[in-house]
């Protein structure tokens, strides 16, 4: 692994810390709301992607005819 890699990762890291981090006027409220709409679209989202797997999945597995 390169050293290249590994200050990517930590970078995204520290980025991804920064973003999650509340603002200095955000109340512990608004951080909770607005935490729980980021909830409901990653559910939403990730919802989204297993029903396109399962069928991209059952695409693979159909033989093909040729």
């Amino acid at each position: 692994m390169s050293h290249h890699t590994l200050r990517a990762w930590y970078r995204d890291s520290i980025a991804a810390e920064d973003q999650a981090a509340p603002t200095s006027g955000e109340t512990m409220e608004e951080e909770l709301k607005r935490l729980r709409r980021e909830n409901r679209e990653l559910k939403r989202v990730n919802g989204i992607l297993k029903t396109a797997s399962a069928f991209l999945a059952a695409e693979l597995d159909r033989p093909t005819t040729k």
